[in-house]
């Protein structure tokens, strides 16, 4: 294989891992905890929190922050997984990359 070759085809990888950073960037992810529901971006920035205010009394606040936790931390992980899925492809020899 030539060296031209080669090049177009880095090119062309890529420009397909960036097609699939763009979609997972666009992609909207649910992390849920009992009362708490959150939605995330690919980027991790978070876009809504959800809180089921009619089972929640006030001496639950510490628990409900506990809820809101573990809810972040799942869409966070779902983030996790869905990019490296689509990415994991490009960045077998490249870790570290995403």
């Amino acid at each position: 294989m030539n060296i031209q070759a080669m090049m177009k085809q880095a090119q062309k990888m890529q420009k397909d891992m960036m097609n699939s950073k763009n979609e997972i960037d666009n992609m909207t992810f649910e992390g849920k905890s009992s009362l708490v529901t959150v939605e995330m971006k690919g980027t991790k920035e978070i876009t809504k929190v959800s809180i089921d205010a009619e089972v929640i009394e006030k001496d639950e606040i510490e628990m409900l922050e506990d809820m809101i936790l573990v809810a972040v931390n799942e869409a966070s992980k779902k983030v996790d997984k869905e990019t490296e899925e689509k990415l994991g492809k490009y960045t077998q020899r490249m870790p570290g990359l995403f």
